[in-house]
């Protein structure tokens, strides 16, 4: 074993930098030993490397030979000689340029030398610029250069850089605590506390050593004195973003590594413009006749990581985005972010309470917007980095924040034109409220979690967990009488607001209860017993407690017979209006007093199980509760109309059809919007309560609307309040609304607020032209949406709306954080282990149980972690597994399948570029003396660029990707790529190449633009410089060639008879000499390409030998394919038969189905029509089992 001398000084950050590239190998890591190197090596410093034992021992001094060596043993010194070098170079950049500064800078602290903060922050900046685009210093994982460069500015982050410094070098603190936190940084550095205050630090007790270390430093301060340029002139050769000039001219390497593809292709893509709809444009306004294309991505929470829903709903918007591109129309994919209102404002205040001790109440309203902003701009571009890894061609210049200065007065200009208008308004009414966030909160930041019967939930705020999935029965005595009437609930304590029983208005067992009270058992409360048909008879005892400000079934009867609203809870959940000893007590411990309380009264009658949903808050996991609360609201009937008939027309066209149902069931019985939110963190709504100070005028209330005035100014509300009240004024008293306004309204109007509305003309990008997103949020955003363009612009924002199914795991399961399921899509871009993802668990808020319980997921799913597929294999499965379902389940060795699918194309580009040669001209058509199996594969290539053609537009993404993964395996490199020949061969083999890799562009772009840069130029003067801006596919229609016909006949003989090496006599049987001809003159090639032993061509009289397998390859010829003696016909029939018996089974169930007397009326149309077809193919297929049978006896 290798043994490694370091200093025990926690702060020597070069012996720090051997142990870190030490903890990456983890299969040969060194001893490590804290004292100095033996005299008899000669070992001038430490770090020190001793390899081997006795007189065959080397040694390694310092730190960056010793590192250097570590990090090649670990595979972290890059994967090709390129980034070896970038890696030296960061390596230098660490002891020559970081190291003098920082050193220079924290030394003083420590009593030693001091030196120039100034000239250690410019350095950083350098850095900073340098980290923009980027997440590690060298391809797309942590490597030494990372390693090096950490640990040099590790000081400076401990004792020197304050948190305003941190806002100004935001990439490089991302960066730097991106590195401390992965797991062998943690192990060699324990948690990292990032500088709060510089203070002098106390000397250490081997402050010599470190006074040594700075005499180091004094002779390197030359190097503080280079100039600016020079430093840049280093970044620049460290991350050229031509690999034009460095990458293509160089050989491919022998395999795919997407580490190496992914690195650079990026950076170069954005500098050059190719994301720009006006790049190859004079004027951006002028029609193209090709047609426009603009979309704009679904914004993104400011707070959010990627997931996999990101990755699919970039995977395809970005697929169709180039796709439009090369179609050469003029294309705009607009980025931008959402300020989460709820999540952010949680974030920071756990943030603020962690890090301070200190609430947002604490802080006052504007300091804590404050650090929202500050959070905000430290943390909120990472998304923006992920999209980029993701290879998103998106128009960065165009990024917009939903509370960037243009946005917002886009939503204070919407809600003051609605609110002057009248569609928005003041009301009370129930809303979904969490008592720890104090807000009311959408429906779809509500949680549904189903209970089966009794469960305890934990519930913040309280120590014990709360009991849920009860219904507790009790009695409410009828006044004047002995009878009682006995109700049922799940919420017990929502009894002390009760104001009526309710029971149905055709039930004989409360008939004579007409006009008659019941007593509540806590105060002198008599309720009514009201009649209504909501009542569900069946349901227990059949009569109902109601309480209207407490539940939204209860609200109505409450309205529709005008009882008592008694809210007993306030905003924090704790009791009010009601009776000792219950006041001011928690609503859950309430829950368990008023059940002790009905006991002791003799009122209690069961408890028992009871299947329920409980309304979980997805952002603070509370339990939302129902409360009466004076809210703005959007009057949504006439725009949900103008909505659905949008649709109903054919104007918006929603994709795929299923979801039709949905959309109109929503807004044809569509609610008003409740848009006030509870926050800080959000546009605050620009509405003013009125005050008249004048006698005449009597005071108004906060639920009358005739008191609110908006403005987009306090001076605009005053003035529109004086004309309202006929007074001066200076009579105002304005009181602006605390509330903010709900995320989904900015959301709402984003196509159009992007574009400068309503100051900017729209008439170049919108309307838009598609909308894509997940069908989860069909109503929440894609509905608002249509609504809020229609009333703010007159027009619809998109004329198609594309909807993606939901990822799962490969099992079916919703992806969950406690089921160890959750997959990060960068882990499946670069790999990580196993360990790797227990460490994510770890550094997770689950519970131990469910990190536990989430490790036995990951352990079963990944025993070997997740494997490194790249970019381009995640894009190509999940637009692969996009049918147009409502759900996908990801399975991850499918996308390690695309991972060796790109090895296979490099593979095959490599290996033809060797056939081209290096002297090879592409003409710029071709000749039209092709021989048979150039103008087989010709048409091949030119029916796959039909496909995909049409799959676009049709949104058919496994269409799209089933005919291009055809066509390179198993047309081109199967079949072509064995068929070597001359000149006309290379250039039909080259056009091959290039439309091939023009086809997968979209999905894959960083492999193609790869590949396609190797390939000479047909127009080098004119070709556009990148796959991803080049226009249109070689369409040319030509005719196959029968012979490969009996090709592909025989192959699919051979497959379902599973003759997968075994190579069997072939018999043609031909209707005429003609046919036989052809047979005979290709019999070479057919035998080739079809893996046969023989091809015997029969004509129509001759008889076909006994054991043949029989298919039809065209009209004039039929395929015998000899299997008597190759295979084991006994076992072959009883499969045959299972498989027949279950075929049977199958269309019996199905018939006994579509038998039954109410199949017509009651199932959908739709359904009925897919369950005919699987009886037909079912029908189909048995008579093909039957037939194989036939074949099979006829052997034995």
């Amino acid at each position: 074993m290798a043994t490694l001398y370091v200093s025990p000084h926690p702060d020597d950050f070069r012996s720090l930098l051997a142990l870190i590239a030490a903890e990456f190998c983890p299969s040969s890591r060194p001893k490590a030993l804290t004292e100095d190197p033996p005299a008899s090596l000669n070992a001038r410093s430490r770090p020190t490397l001793v390899l081997g034992a006795g007189e065959g021992e080397s040694v390694l001094s310092g730190s960056s030979a010793v590192s250097w060596y570590l990090a090649l043993q670990g595979k972290r010194a890059g994967v090709d000689t390129k980034q070896q070098s970038q890696v030296w170079q960061w390596l230098s950049f660490a002891d020559n340029e970081l190291t003098p500064v920082s050193s220079a800078v924290v030394f003083p602290l420590m009593g030693m030398m001091g030196s120039s903060r100034a000239e250690m922050m410019r350095v950083l900046k350098v850095l900073d610029q340098a980290l923009e685009p980027r997440t590690f210093l060298v391809g797309e994982s942590i490597t030494l250069a990372d390693m090096a460069v950490a640990t040099a500015v590790l000081l400076p982050f401990k004792y020197v850089l304050e948190p305003p410094d941190r806002t100004v070098l935001t990439n490089v603190t991302r960066w730097f605590l991106t590195c401390i936190n992965q797991p062998q940084f943690l192990k060699v550095l324990g948690k990292v506390t990032l500088c709060e205050k510089m203070v002098p630090v106390a000397p250490k007790t081997i402050a010599a050593q470190l006074k040594k270390e700075a005499k180091k430093k004094e002779k390197l301060e030359k190097f503080q004195q280079k100039k600016e340029m020079e430093l840049q002139l280093l970044m620049s050769t460290l991350f050229s973003l031509s690999p034009l000039v460095s990458d293509v001219i160089s050989p491919l390497p022998d395999s795919y590594s997407p580490q190496y593809v992914e690195a650079a292709w990026y950076p170069w893509w954005e500098k050059q413009g190719f994301f720009k709809p006006e790049y190859g444009r004079k004027n951006i306004s002028d029609p193209n006749p090709r047609g426009m294309f603009m979309m704009c991505i679904p914004p993104p929470n400011v707070t959010g990581s990627l997931h996999l829903g990101h990755a699919l709903t970039n995977a395809i918007q970005d697929t169709l985005t180039r796709w439009h591109r090369m179609r050469g129309e003029t294309t705009l994919w607009n980025p931008g972010c959402d300020h989460a209102g709820i999540a952010t404002q949680v974030v920071v205040e756990k943030k603020l309470m962690r890090e301070r001790g200190m609430s947002r109440h604490d802080l006052g309203r504007e300091n804590f917007i404050q650090e929202v902003w500050k959070w905000k701009n430290e943390k909120g571009d990472r998304i923006y980095h992920q999209l980029k890894k993701l290879g998103s061609s998106l128009d960065w210049d165009r990024a917009c924040f939903t509370m960037d200065t243009k946005l917002s007065y886009a939503v204070q200009e919407a809600f003051i034109r609605m609110h002057d208008e009248g569609v928005i308004y003041r009301s009370k009414r129930l809303v979904n409220w969490s008592c720890s966030l104090n807000s009311a909160i959408s429906d779809i930041e509500v949680d549904k979690k189903e209970l089966t019967g009794r469960t305890l939930l934990p519930v913040p705020g309280y120590k014990e967990k709360v009991e849920f999935g009860v219904l507790v029965s009790f009695a409410y005595k009828v006044d004047g009488s002995d009878e009682e009437v006995i109700v049922a609930t799940t919420r017990i304590e929502t009894m002390l607001g009760d104001s009526a029983v309710a029971v149905h208005p055709t039930d004989s067992r409360y008939q004579h209860l007409k006009g008659k009270m019941v007593l509540h058992p806590f105060c002198d409360r008599k309720m009514p017993i009201v009649f209504d048909d909501f009542v569900d008879m069946s349901f227990g005892t059949g009569a109902v407690k109601i309480t209207p400000a407490h539940d939204h079934n209860d609200y109505e009867v409450g309205e529709r017979h005008n009882l008592a609203f008694i809210n007993i809870l306030d905003e924090n959940g704790l009791l009010i209006n009601v009776p000792p000893p219950f006041l001011g007590m928690k609503r859950f411990e309430a829950r368990k007093a008023v059940l002790q309380a009905l006991k002791d009264r003799g009122q209690f009658k069961e408890i028992k199980d009871n299947p329920m949903v409980v309304p979980v808050c997805s952002r603070s996991k509370d339990i939302v509760e129902p409360l009466m609360k004076p809210q703005w609201y959007v009057s949504c009937a006439d725009m949900g109309k103008q909505a659905a008939d949008s649709v109903r027309e054919g104007r918006l066209k929603i994709i795929p059809d299923h979801h039709l149902k949905t959309w109109f069931n929503w807004m044809d019985n569509i609610r008003d919007w409740c848009i006030s939110r509870q926050l800080w963190w959000g546009h605050r709504i620009p509405a003013y309560f009125v005050t008249v100070n004048d006698p005449s005028v009597k005071p108004g209330e906060d639920m009358d609307g005739h008191y609110w005035v908006s403005g987009s100014t306090e001076e605009e509300a005053r003035e529109k309040a004086a004309k309202r009240f006929s007074v001066s004024t200076d009579k105002i008293t304005l009181r602006q609304d605390e509330d903010v306004l709900d995320t989904w309204f900015s959301s709402g109007i984003f196509p159009f607020s992007i574009f400068g509305w309503p100051n900017e003309d729209l008439n170049v990008f919108y309307p838009g032209t598609l909308l894509e997103t997940g069908h989860d949020i069909l109503f929440f955003w894609v509905a608002r949406m249509v609504m809020m363009g229609l009333k703010l612009t007159g027009k619809l924002p998109f004329k198609e709306v594309y909807l993606h199914a939901v990822v799962r795991d490969a099992h079916g399961r919703k992806m969950s954080k406690s089921l160890g399921n959750v997959i990060d899509p960068l882990d499946v871009i670069t790999g990580i282990s196993l360990e790797g993802l227990y460490a994510q668990l770890t550094d997770s808020n689950l519970d131990p149980i469910e990190v536990e319980k989430a490790k036995q997921g990951q352990k079963s799913d990944y025993p070997n972690g997740i494997p490194e597929c790249g970019t381009d294999a995640l894009r190509f499965a999940l637009c692969a597994y996009t049918s147009q379902g409502r759900d996908i389940n990801l399975d991850v060795n499918r996308i390690l399948g695309y991972r060796h699918f790109c090895n296979k194309l490099w593979n095959a580009v490599k290996f033809a570029m060797k056939t081209l040669g290096d002297n090879f001209v592409p003409s710029e058509k071709l000749c039209g003396e092709e021989s048979v199996s150039d103008r087989w594969i010709l048409s091949r290539l030119s029916a796959a660029v039909g496909l995909c053609d049409t799959a676009f537009k049709a949104y058919d993404f496994p269409a799209i990707t089933t005919a291009i993964y055809n066509f390179w395996l198993y047309e081109l490199c199967d079949v072509y790529l064995v068929r070597r020949q001359a000149l006309v061969c290379r250039q039909t083999l080259y056009t091959c190449l290039e439309v091939g890799l023009r086809l997968l562009s979209p999905l894959m772009p960083f492999v193609s633009e790869e590949l396609y840069q190797r390939l000479p130029r047909r127009r080098p003067q004119s070709d556009p410089p990148s796959i991803t801006s080049n226009e249109g596919c070689w369409k040319e229609k030509l005719t196959e060639k029968s012979y490969f016909f009996y090709k592909i006949t025989i192959r699919s003989l051979r497959a379902d008879y599973n003759l997968t090496k075994t190579r069997a006599d072939c018999y043609l049987q031909c209707i005429d000499s003609a046919t036989a001809s052809l047979v005979h003159k290709y019999s070479l090639q057919i035998q080739t390409l079809s893996y046969s032993q023989a091809i015997i061509p029969l004509t129509d009289n001759q008889p076909v030998p006994e054991g043949c397998a029989v298919a039809i390859a065209s009209d004039r010829c039929t395929v015998n394919l000899m299997l008597k003696g190759l295979i084991d016909v006994e076992k072959e029939v009883a499969k045959l038969m299972t498989k027949k018996g279950d075929l049977e089974k199958q269309m019996e169930k199905l018939r006994e189905k579509m038998a039954k007397g109410d199949y017509k009326e009651k199932v959908p149309v739709k359904v009925q029509e897919q369950d005919a077809e699987k009886l037909r193919q079912s029908q189909t297929e048995l008579e093909k089992v039957k037939e194989a049978m036939d074949n099979f006896r006829k052997m034995m």
